[in-house]
């Protein structure tokens, strides 16, 4: 059989690309099948796509292609079938009606399905009867443009099946649309199974939440709720993935509540799997779902999801009290009870996750390929489609003749290079990372882009010439068998790694070519339990992947370190408890604050340190103190620990975890406070600079400017030029000079 996916966009990123890619991926295991995007706006697609599946693009709108449409007279002319609004939002026009015309009018496919409302329209008026025409629903039935909705009601009744990705969703489309005599049927989206080769971890007192921050997914009902477990559990933090216009708001709520330390926002994050892993419990607070696949993503994980009980999709994946929790949507304390029962047993919530993991199963893309396969079977069987016409016939033999002479073509010209050449092909190394139980990393390199029969991964300091220490090169261990990757692992103890970010190449031996190794998973969880080697100095790995999506190692290594584990703010001070590392109080003698104004550090002063063993630390430091030593100036000042008169200060920071940059998810609110000179005012509030250095940043602006009224501690509006330029300290603080700026990936 063969079958298209009609998608908007295949090159972009989103929850229907990413569920279709999966099914096709599945579905090709068995059949013909091929991705048919309307637009083209990248070479590659962003998310992966298997490689029995091939992708076709109608519309190519890159800019640096050497035959792309933008300059057809129907690129930007109004669509004459999609309504306006649907039109606007997904690029549909004039040359979108006719390439997508021409495709439907020609294809030889048994099976077309339109993923999207303005795709299911181009398919009932242009498609034909010989293949089986099937619409798709990402979305809830009453969630549509009120334009959107009639075009589609009117279309779906010209299709073969409509589909939906809950059942609650079907029995809505089946009471509208029942005069239309269409097929409708639920069939969820697709959710593999993560690939991870250390097991979740499940024991980190950590509750995990994502997705977009927008009002619909009601996080502030979250903080709220969280509220009551922080009070309960201190040591139980809320960590919330994903971007969005909720942002300040949420962040504003989170300080109001006083959580700032307990409830942190991540940012974005494309492969939220290794995050799920990290989790003992996953929280879903959404009004409505019109599926759920952040709850399969956990489940799959083994994390138990405490989710409201919302229309549509938590109720048909939960299975309530077995594999998870359904609590009253809407409902502040019931969010805070589920937590709390699975925080305060942890049988049940071990229980759960071991059920949730084998439950996510039903959604594995095989599953999900099969019943849809059971339904062409189905619409094929009770309602065979047109015979295929001769001419379509004859143009489909002869395109399928053309397409196998330009593979074969393909491969013929691909051994004679290889021939020519006499070597390898060109290195694409690919990877995997996790930090084990000892805190070595682990790295997977796929042979399918490792072409040769040697190589080295060098692991080199960023911004270093290689030299002096700042290359570190071991071979790859070669695999036993086809399937298996190269492999190579970095000791923590072996590797005396220097402090900064370390980028990873492999060098191949038969040419000497050299690659940046991309990433395409790192694993971090070991990292929630792993405890720094005792002894000096200290030191700390934190593999991750960067905005390119490579693989780096962000290092620490010092003398000593003063790790602040805890910190509170109020109206007029901050209060830091934490622990030291490579080094002890020594007894009869009192530790010292040392606090250091970066522009002149000849104003900086110290203040008392309170001492609870051997290694453990809590100061309190007023913000008084902060602005008089900065002389009503702007300044950040550092922060250290000085062990005894005369010794050298040690950095307080945070920097154990799994966090490469402190600096955008443990976020402070500032304190107002009268500025020292009549008529100014000032805030003083807590920052962590770019090496995860803990910081105090001062600003001072005129009273009646109201430069704080209603600003997240967390704008950029906030935070002073001078605290920009983030001067991180990689070991200890003198008192004559101040620190080097720390690089960001």
């Amino acid at each position: 059989m063969k079958i298209s996916f009609l998608l908007q966009n295949a090159y972009g990123i989103g929850g229907t690309v990413r569920a279709t890619f999966n099914c096709a991926g599945a579905l090709a295991e068995r059949h013909d099948v091929e991705i048919v995007s309307v637009w083209r706006t990248h070479d590659r697609p962003c998310l992966p796509l298997s490689g029995e599946v091939r992708l076709r693009p109608l519309i190519d709108r890159r800019p640096n292609a050497p035959r792309n449409d933008l300059g057809s007279a129907l690129l930007g002319t109004p669509s004459a079938l999609v309504p306006p609004f649907e039109a606007r939002g997904a690029g549909f026009d004039g040359l979108t009606d006719r390439r997508v015309a021409r495709f439907l009018g020609r294809t030889d496919a048994d099976v077309v399905v339109a993923t999207r409302p303005g795709l299911v329209i181009y398919l009932a008026a242009f498609g034909r009867r010989h293949y089986l025409r099937v619409g798709q629903e990402h979305r809830v039935y009453g969630t549509h443009e009120p334009g959107i909705r009639a075009a589609q009601d009117t279309a779906i009744a010209a299709l073969d099946a409509h589909t939906t990705i809950t059942e609650a969703d079907a029995v809505t489309h089946r009471r509208r649309l029942a005069a239309t005599g269409t097929p409708i049927v639920a069939v969820p989206n697709a959710s593999p199974p993560p690939l991870l080769t250390t097991a979740p971890g499940g024991e980190a007192p950590l509750v995990i939440a994502g997705g977009r921050l927008i009002p619909v997914k009601r996080y502030h009902l979250l903080v709220e709720a969280f509220a009551a477990v922080a009070a309960a559990h201190p040591r139980w933090k809320l960590r919330i993935y994903g971007r969005g216009p909720k942002h300040g708001a949420l962040r504003a709520r989170i300080d109001e509540l006083g959580l700032s330390d307990h409830v942190f926002l991540m940012g974005a994050n494309p492969s939220l799997a290794t995050e799920w892993a990290k989790g003992a419990i996953a929280a879903v607070t959404s009004r409505e779902e019109s599926f759920g696949m952040t709850i399969v993503e956990a489940m799959g994980c083994g994390t138990p999801v405490v989710a409201t009980d919302c229309p549509h999709g938590p109720a048909e994946i939960i299975r309530d009290g077995e594999d998870g929790l359904l609590v009253r949507s809407g409902d502040r304390d019931a969010v805070a009870g589920g937590l709390l029962r699975l925080i305060e047993d942890d049988g049940l919530r071990r229980a759960m996750g071991s059920a949730a993991r084998r439950s996510a199963e039903r959604y594995a893309p095989e599953n999900i390929a099969r019943r849809y396969e059971e339904l062409f079977d189905g619409l094929r069987a009770t309602s065979p489609p047109a015979p295929v016409p001769l001419d379509r016939r004859v143009v489909a033999g002869a395109g399928r003749a053309r397409a196998a002479a330009r593979q074969s073509l393909r491969r013929t010209v691909h051994r004679a290079r290889r021939w020519r050449s006499a070597g390898p092909g060109p290195l694409r190394p690919t990877s995997t990372c996790a930090v084990d139980a000892a805190g070595d990393l682990v790295v997977r390199l796929d042979r399918a882009g490792l072409p040769g029969g040697a190589f080295t991964l060098t692991v080199t300091l960023r911004g270093s010439d290689g030299r002096g220490g700042h290359l570190v090169e071991m071979p790859l261990r070669r695999p036993e068998s086809d399937e298996e990757p190269w492999t190579a692992v970095l000791e923590r103890r072996a590797l005396p790694l220097a402090e900064g970010r370390w980028d990873l190449h492999v060098v191949r031996s038969d040419d000497g070519a050299r690659r940046r190794v991309a990433s395409s998973a790192v694993e971090q969880q070991s990292l929630l339990s792993l405890e720094p080697s005792p002894g000096a100095p200290f030191s700390w790995w934190i593999p991750y992947s960067t905005v390119k999506d490579n693989l780096s190692v962000r290092t620490w290594h010092r003398p000593a370190h003063a790790e602040a584990s805890a910190l509170t703010t109020d109206a007029a001070s901050c209060t830091v408890e934490g622990t030291l590392h490579g080094a002890r109080f020594v007894p009869g003698r009192r530790p010292r604050l040392l606090a250091v104004p970066r522009h002149d550090p000849s104003a900086a002063f110290e203040t008392e340190v309170a001492t609870l063993g051997a290694d453990r630390f809590r100061f309190r430091l007023a913000y008084s103190r902060a602005l008089e030593a900065c002389g009503g100036e702007a300044a950040t000042l550092d922060l250290a620990l000085r062990l005894s008169p005369g010794a050298e200060p040690v950095r307080v920071a945070r920097v154990i975890g799994d966090v490469v940059d402190r600096r955008r998810t443990d976020v402070y609110p500032a304190a107002e406070l009268p500025g020292p000179r009549d008529g100014a005012a000032a805030s003083v509030r807590p920052r962590f600079t770019a090496a995860n250095d803990l910081s105090l940043v001062v600003r001072t602006v005129p009273a009646d400017t109201g430069a704080y009224a209603g600003r997240s501690p967390g704008s950029p509006a906030s935070v002073t030029k001078d605290a920009a330029v983030l001067m991180g300290a990689p070991g200890v603080v003198t008192d004559e000079t101040v620190l080097k700026s720390a690089r960001a990936d």
